[in-house]
């Protein structure tokens, strides 16, 4: 059969099995992430049919969904919310890096992967899945309770937090010296300042530029304009992940929501083909000997979690109940965790373990967090009934 025959038949099969993994996924009520990575182990290689020759097109593929994942997250965000974010929660988002970064370090650490892979479990572990969170809430119908601005907050603090990790982790996988580590995150820090600036004084104009009421005109500027910013960034070893949140920071008004709304579909494709990647290259005879540290993270990770929300909500007043739900919200780790470790795994700078062991952290934690959003209420009311003091 002819090569290219091949190659669309594989790809045929990878976007109808991500599609009915998806349906899956929802029907049971968890993020379909942990399902994506377990389809791309499977056909991966050492997986049960590994798959060749579509290399080119779900490398680029993949590449495209990071871009598309963070350009739709800094659409939710206007400049002025993401700066009222940074007031109300720096304290919160400090204790949120020390207590959630450190497990990751210190295992990475335990393993003998050096400063670089520390510092990549760090963020692995530290950052909660955005995507999973929201649509957990949305489905729990909390959008509108006391502590969800609270929730939400520490997530703005968090991505804004990715904004400076991203370009130093970059840096430092590309081999620069100190120095060089240094200039990236000066450059980083300007270029957020200059952004944001550039988004409270003059978003509209940034808005008008891309505006227009053809959507097929709207859709090719928008796409243009992200998958320039993002080269341009990681040309100066900013993170294209980091050019396309803060391009989608700089969109504002109507034409973030439209955005918004005709990219859903695309980023969901993208970012699929994105995490069936990640799984792809992360053998899975590679698991069982991590499995455990992963097992380990999980439940330290997810207690620690717990211990941000609750910090954060009570600095806001939130009754414990709330403290509860607002900590088992934030557990959830996701598409963040593996774009950092599929960064460190692609620049070959970390060791190869390091992979299986997000991709196992990634799966348990997909799945723990609605988990535990889902469970937290009748438990806390539980324990409120035999403890009414805690109440």
């Amino acid at each position: 059969m002819h090569e290219t025959a091949v190659s669309l038949i594989e790809l045929g099969a990878v976007f109808f099995g991500l599609g009915v993994l998806g349906r899956l996924a929802w029907r049971i009520g968890i993020s379909p992430i942990p399902l994506y990575l377990l389809g791309g182990l499977a056909f991966g290689q050492g997986g049960l049919i590994p798959l060749h020759g579509i290399e080119p097109f779900t490398h680029l593929a993949a590449e495209i969904g990071v871009v598309l994942l963070l350009l739709l997250l800094g659409l939710e965000y206007s400049a002025g919310e993401l700066v009222t974010g940074l007031k109300r929660s720096w304290v919160a988002g400090l204790v949120d890096i020390v207590l959630n970064a450190a497990p990751g370090a210190i295992v990475a650490w335990l393993l003998g992967w050096g400063p670089i892979g520390a510092l990549t479990m760090a963020g692995v572990t530290y950052i909660s899945s955005s995507g999973i969170v929201a649509k957990v809430l949305g489905d729990l119908g909390r959008l509108g309770n006391r502590e969800t601005p609270v929730v939400l907050s520490i997530l703005v603090f968090e991505d804004l937090a990715m904004a400076v990790y991203l370009p130093i982790l970059t840096a430092l996988l590309a081999g620069v010296s100190f120095l060089g580590g240094l200039t990236a995150v000066g450059v980083s820090l300007v270029v957020i300042t200059l952004v944001l600036l550039v988004a409270l004084r003059f978003g509209k104009y940034v808005s008008a530029l891309i505006d227009s009421t053809d959507p097929e005109v709207f859709l090719l500027r928008l796409l243009g304009s992200a998958l320039l910013v993002a080269g341009l960034a990681s040309e100066l070893q900013v993170s294209a992940a980091v050019g396309s949140f803060l391009l989608g920071i700089a969109i504002s008004g109507s034409t973030a929501e439209n955005a918004t709304r005709m990219l859903e579909p695309l980023r969901d494709l993208f970012a699929a083909i994105f995490f069936v990647v990640f799984g792809l290259n992360t053998d899975p005879s590679a698991i069982p000997p991590v499995l455990g540290f992963a097992v380990l993270l999980a439940l330290v990770t997810a207690a620690t979690k717990i211990a941000t929300g609750w910090f954060a909500a009570a600095r806001h007043g939130v009754r414990k109940l709330g403290r509860a739900r607002a900590g088992a919200a934030l557990v959830a780790r996701g598409e963040f965790s593996i774009v950092i470790a599929g960064l460190a795994v692609a620049s070959g700078g970390v060791d190869s373990q390091l992979a299986a062991l997000a991709t196992a952290y990634v799966l348990l934690m997909a799945i723990l967090g609605p988990v535990a959003a889902r469970i937290v209420e009748p438990v806390a009311k539980q324990v409120v009934r035999r403890v009414p003091s805690l109440s």
